[in-house]
């Protein structure tokens, strides 16, 4: 299970990296391969303000949907649009070109709250 220590975490398996006031979000690898392969993933929160824990959007798997959560609040500046003619990227390179969104970050303090590559490992092995 690849979970790079450099990135943030969430007990709903995104995962987060930030640069300077901009958060990159996706989903771990540990996620992904609890979905299996994945078909779709919808983003219609662009341009949108979102407070943490509100939904940004869904991912839909060959046997399920299921929710995409905001890490932290902020406006929604960027979706990967790679992902509408490849959403196997977030299977194939889930911390790399299977990004989802980017995030202008309105509150640095949330950044505390994530987890640490260390508590998810400990979070998923439970």
């Amino acid at each position: 299970m690849n979970i790079p220590e450099e990135l943030k975490y969430t007990k709903d398996h995104e995962w987060v990296k930030i640069e300077g006031d901009t958060a990159i979000i996706g989903i771990t690898d540990f996620a992904q391969s609890e979905l299996g392969d994945i078909v779709f993933v919808d983003v219609d929160t662009l341009d949108d303000t979102l407070d943490a824990e509100e939904i940004f959007g869904s991912v839909e798997a060959v046997k399920t949907v299921s929710d995409l959560f905001m890490p932290l609040s902020g406006e929604v500046v960027e979706f990967n649009e790679a992902l509408e003619d490849e959403p196997e990227l977030v299977n194939n390179d889930p911390y790399g070109k299977g990004w989802m969104i980017k995030v202008k970050v309105s509150d640095s303090s949330q950044i505390e709250n994530l987890l640490d590559a260390k508590s998810y490992k400990e979070l998923i092995q439970s």
